[in-house]
């Protein structure tokens, strides 16, 4: 079994414990999250939806990303898997969304994002609303290796928001 199985089993294993969902807007890593949870037997108990907005377009049109913000920051940048992450979590009803894009290569990269670069957002429901935390890794390695790790790490935060 590799890592991101074992993850994906124990994230199923503690959403369905406290009887919780979660929800994905995957742009980079194309539905490989909700892939990975989807895999696990009795997943459909906690996990209902998944957006899959590799285009811009999409972003806009499925997870309301406002226009401007994508023209502004482009889809790799923190403002916009911020809002697709609230996006999905709103679309959903889940209580945590888990939203990632990146530059997975082997081209699309510039120097002030190269490839490698991923960006994700984790929100969460609160008492007080919604709570969005985001972060930006750097991955090595070819496009397989970038999105793979990219799965790998949104699995372990999301584990990790659930079980806190």
């Amino acid at each position: 079994m590799t890592e991101t199985q074992d993850l994906a089993i124990a994230l199923v294993a503690a959403l369905n414990e406290r009887q919780q969902t979660v929800a994905t807007a995957e742009s980079c890593t194309g539905g490989w999250i909700a892939k990975a949870i989807t895999d696990v037997s009795g997943s459909s108990a906690c996990f209902g939806y998944g957006v899959v907005s590799y285009s811009n377009d999409a972003k806009m049109r499925m997870l309301n990303v406002p226009r401007l913000t994508l023209k502004d920051h482009g889809a790799v940048s923190e403002e916009v898997v911020r809002s697709m992450a609230d996006g999905a979590l709103r679309i959903s009803d889940a209580d945590f969304a888990v939203a990632v894009s990146g530059i997975a290569g082997p081209t699309g990269g510039s120097e002030e994002k190269p490839v490698g670069t991923v960006w994700f957002a984790f929100s969460r429901l609160t008492q007080e609303g919604p709570k969005t935390d985001t972060e930006c890794l750097v991955f090595d390695g070819d496009r397989e290796d970038v999105r793979l790790q990219s799965v790998t790490h949104a699995l372990t935060r999301v584990l990790e928001l659930v079980t806190a």
